[in-house]
């Protein structure tokens, strides 16, 4: 099993406060309707049919999310202007990040960013993305037994496992994602998020707590910039420094 995934743990938490505030709803329909120009069935449209399933859990009305398929996928008078856009960057303490971004003004966006980089002492536009792997990444509830999930999880065709506080995160290869979510839900384990996304192949380890919350603070700045949909990063923080953090 990898090791914990504290900053994906941290996006959980702030994604519940981002929903009672709208910033993720409004997020949620940007990635919708890009995602609809590929297709506006999700059953023929896979990146579609994750956007629409993240997209109701966080109980987006059906009819926004129907109202953005119709824009993305041309059938609304209303052309979609949206542009998808991957900038990367190093953060402080040499912390890898990749940034998935929708925007309708890509110099806006840049200088924005840039901006946010600038401010925090990381530096904007270091080429970063060889760090990571491109991945299907299914969240597991930690309920029940939990050496009985590991091993549903390997039986499934998962390629590796990660221990993410309240749940498990599992990884496979991006086209295996929905194959190995059926056999882990007909298991009877519960899914609480699938994606596509970026994983570190290693995590830059954190100890200095002053650091650290300069690496978390400068990751959610971007994280509540309205053009970013995703960021992943190679932060890990050990246990002991993130409970000096949260106390």
């Amino acid at each position: 099993m990898s090791g914990h995934s504290k900053w994906a743990t941290i996006k959980r938490k702030k994604g519940a406060l981002d929903q009672k505030r709208g910033a993720l709803f409004t997020k949620l329909v940007k990635i919708v309707e890009v995602a609809a120009r590929g297709g506006a069935d999700p059953a023929m449209n896979f990146k579609l049919k994750l956007a629409v399933q993240k997209a109701k859990s966080a109980n987006v009305p059906l009819a926004t999310i129907e109202k953005s398929i119709k824009k993305g996928s041309g059938q609304d008078k209303e052309a979609s202007r949206l542009e998808e856009a991957t900038y990367e960057g190093l953060a402080p303490g040499n912390v890898a990040v990749v940034i998935q971004a929708l925007t309708d003004n890509k110099n806006r966006t840049v200088a924005d960013l840039r901006n946010i980089f600038t401010k925090a002492g990381g530096n904007f536009g270091s080429p970063v993305s060889w760090q990571f792997d491109h991945r299907g990444v299914l969240e597991i509830s930690k309920s029940g037994n939990v050496e009985e999930l590991e091993l549903a999880v390997i039986d499934a065709g998962a390629l590796d496992f990660s221990d993410a506080g309240d749940v498990v995160e599992v990884y496979t290869e991006p086209k295996a994602l929905d194959q190995v979510k059926n056999k882990l839900e007909s298991a009877g384990f519960k899914i609480t998020s699938s994606a596509l996304g970026l994983v570190p192949k290693n995590k830059t380890v954190i100890t200095d707590s002053n650091m650290a919350r300069r690496v978390l603070n400068f990751l959610d700045a971007l994280d509540d910039y309205d053009d970013v949909t995703e960021v992943a990063s190679t932060l890990d923080v050990p246990d002991e420094i993130m409970a000096k953090l949260e106390d």
